[in-house]
């Protein structure tokens, strides 16, 4: 366990500050004046408790910055944005926002899209951006199935290519 304050000086503090820093646990004994033999007890000091953290699990490790708010991209669905930018200059995209509506697919249960695109041909699809397919769970394939057979756009899971695979992105259609 490490301290804010060094050994010597924590030595160099009254015997009683000592013992309030640490929780009424004093790492060095306390100078007494020595007692008669008669009412001189043996004080065992327990060694301090050390809380353990269990190792985080590969889900925690994933999501180790957290979820940010709503209506803010993280750096996957920024470089996406940037590709979505690339294909409107093209032509192959006509308008496109980050996520603009949240689906009902049962009660208490939503999904947002991270994306929803406008292509030339005027069709509307549902663009979802994942970090790599090793981290697309179960429910989110659940819920992007259920929302393809519920509403009458085209659902698409969008993935990162690695670098030494060519870059880019790798877009699946999910449904029929």
């Amino acid at each position: 366990m490490t301290r804010w304050i060094s050994d010597d000086h924590l030595k160099s503090l009254p015997a009683a500050m000592t013992r309030r820093a640490l929780g009424g646990v004093a790492s060095t004994p306390a100078a007494r004046k020595p007692a008669s033999r008669a009412t001189a007890k043996t004080v065992q000091i327990p060694e301090p408790v050390v809380a353990t953290v269990p190792a985080p699990t590969a889900k925690q490790r994933m999501q180790a910055k957290g979820r940010l708010p709503k209506g803010v991209m993280n750096a996957t669905e920024t470089r996406y944005a940037a590709h979505l930018d690339e294909l409107k200059l093209v032509g192959e995209v006509v308008w496109w926002r980050f996520e603009p509506v949240k689906l009902l697919l049962a009660p208490l249960t939503t999904l947002t899209p991270d994306f929803m695109v406008q292509l030339a041909d005027g069709a509307l699809e549902m663009h979802d951006v994942k970090g790599a397919k090793a981290i697309y769970e179960d429910d989110a394939k659940v819920k992007m199935k259920v929302a393809a057979k519920e509403y009458p756009f085209v659902f698409r899971v969008v993935f990162p290519k690695a670098k030494k695979d060519g870059g880019g992105w790798l877009i699946e259609q999910v449904g029929e």
